[in-house]
């Protein structure tokens, strides 16, 4: 009698134990609630619409998940609000090259820690930044490569220039890693956003810009600019006759990039829930066509893989941000 006393007291005590690890696990993988996805830019960008485009895919495996934009302070209100979120899995969010690589070292103050604040889940894609010069100046100085241009503005000291978004801008640090190891001078002019500094290039007010390729690509096809390099390490799917600044300055690469996180804490079932699924989404063929059309390639991973990447580009940019003397206070 006794015996069968104990035996269903542990027996009990198994199935309360059992009930709170399921009431765990609930609570961090919680069934048919929405998931939240955090864009820290406004509506209508590329990162807001391949969001857009994974929110759809994964609905069969992840349920509904709906798309909130946060734009402000070069991304870093709407990141700053992924971070400060319950680490339940019901909020993910985007990490970009600006928001988790340039922007820590370029604000004095920042709301949030990218060292610690956040887990990884994916990268989603890169999307190459391209070299581009106006077609007629790229003409009149007889500039068609990479090689001639660092030629050209070695022989002319101080008589090129090239435009940008602003202080701290992609196009600006891309510019001047670009003369730091080509060894050239050129006047950066900063402009109040991307479409002012491309409007500056088609008007020959500007020699060269750094711009992202899904934004150049239309004047690319039309002939009004030349596209001279693209700066990722290897040739842009999008633009394969069109060497990388790679070939003449080795191991040069600055490419924009965004993918996936979730605060830090989320637990490590979550992720790899999570991870799964968009990992299938970004390999299906529609979100690669899709995906295609913006002139970004999905690169897919582990969460393990995007965690080190990051963690490369944080310390990349240091030196990069650092170089421009840009502060934002």
């Amino acid at each position: 009698m006794r015996d069968a006393m104990q035996r269903r007291t542990l027996l009990s005590h198994f199935a309360l134990g059992a009930l709170a690890l399921s009431g765990v696990t609930a609570r961090a993988q919680p069934v048919g609630q929405p998931i939240r996805l955090i864009v820290p830019y406004a509506a209508g960008g590329p990162i807001d619409v391949t969001a857009r485009i994974l929110a759809e895919r994964v609905r069969d495996s992840l349920g509904t998940v709906f798309i909130e934009n946060k734009p402000g302070a070069g991304g870093n209100i709407g990141v700053d609000a992924i971070a400060k979120a319950a680490p339940d899995g019901l909020t993910i969010g985007i990490a970009a090259t600006a928001t988790h690589a340039v922007n820590p070292w370029l604000y004095a103050r920042m709301p949030f820690d990218v060292t610690t604040d956040f887990t990884p889940i994916t990268q989603m894609v890169r999307v190459p930044n391209v070299l581009v010069m106006n077609t007629e100046v790229a003409q009149r100085l007889k500039i068609g490569t990479l090689a001639q241009l660092i030629a050209h503005a070695k022989a002319n000291p101080g008589k090129l220039n090239y435009g940008s978004g602003g202080n701290g801008s992609a196009g600006h640090l891309a510019g001047e890693m670009f003369k730091k190891e080509a060894g050239i001078f050129a006047l950066h002019i900063p402009y109040n956003g991307g479409n002012p500094a491309q409007l500056a290039l088609l008007s020959g007010q500007v020699d060269f810009n750094f711009d992202n390729l899904a934004t150049a690509a239309p004047n690319i096809r039309s002939g009004k600019l030349r596209a001279i390099a693209v700066t990722t390490p290897t040739r842009s799917d999008a633009l394969p006759g069109v060497a990388p600044i790679a070939d003449t300055l080795k191991g040069f690469s600055i490419d924009t990039w965004w993918g996936l996180v979730a605060p830090a804490g989320t637990p490590r079932e979550t992720i790899a829930k999570l991870n799964q699924a968009f990992v299938v989404a970004l390999n299906s063929p529609e979100a690669r066509s899709r995906f295609a059309g913006l002139l970004a390639e999905p690169v897919p991973g582990t969460p393990e893989q995007f965690g080190a990447f990051m963690k490369s580009e944080f310390a990349k940019y240091r030196d990069v941000v650092k170089a421009t003397g840009a502060r934002v206070d």
